[in-house]
């Protein structure tokens, strides 16, 4: 397979992959709805950031080891589901707040705090693994040279990136950004049990 077909390939694959809802998304949307565009923006680059250690590993072979280790996938799976727990639990507790105190709330967020959460979040994906085994056995070959496997790992994150901006752009569109601001607190609490629902479903699911 030439590079472009490869490109093609993960272009299809990993989009399909990024749109479908999952922890990744709730965080991005979270943030975007409660902080606004710019913490939305910085989640979504963390959280491309946190690709690259999946791309790290595959690309050193790890991934099919990890993916066939029962307790490193255990381990994986009590980080990955804890971090979502924390995550939910801050976001179920969260108060409503006046408009001065939301602004000040805004301000509190710093830009690599916000990167750093949405780095782990995705880092500690324990579905991560399989999906990189699966992907770069379709696409790669055990010949293949560093070049061309950098040029589909940023490819990767460049779509990554890509759709996390364009959901973060139309969440934080004045009338949708509007319409939830009024009512952070409650976009806070229905997202953290969203975030708790997956951190379980994670944790639990053989």
């Amino acid at each position: 397979m030439d590079i472009i077909q490869g490109l093609l390939l993960i272009t299809t694959i990993h989009l399909l992959a990024a749109m479908s809802p999952g922890p990744d998304f709730v965080l991005a949307s979270q943030q975007t709805l409660v902080n606004g565009k710019k913490a939305g923006f910085l989640v979504s680059f963390g959280i491309t950031l946190g690709l690259s250690i999946h791309i790290l590993y595959s690309g050193l072979g790890l991934a099919t080891i990890i993916a066939n280790s029962v307790t490193a996938l255990w381990a994986i799976k009590i980080l990955g589901g804890g971090y979502l727990l924390y995550l939910g639990w801050k976001g179920i507790r969260a108060k409503a707040s006046t408009g001065e105190l939301v602004k000040e709330n805004v301000v509190q967020h710093s830009a690599l705090k916000s990167i750093g959460v949405g780095f782990l979040c995705n880092a500690l994906n324990p579905k991560a693994p399989i999906y990189f085994v699966s992907l770069f056995t379709v696409v790669l070959s055990p010949d293949i040279g560093f070049l061309e496997l950098a040029i589909y790992g940023a490819w990767m994150m460049i779509i990554q990136m890509g759709w996390f901006s364009v959901i973060v752009m139309l969440l934080s569109s004045p009338p949708i950004y509007r319409r939830f601001k009024a009512a952070s607190h409650w976009v806070d609490r229905v997202m953290g049990a969203a975030m708790i629902g997956l951190g379980l479903k994670v944790m639990l699911t053989r």
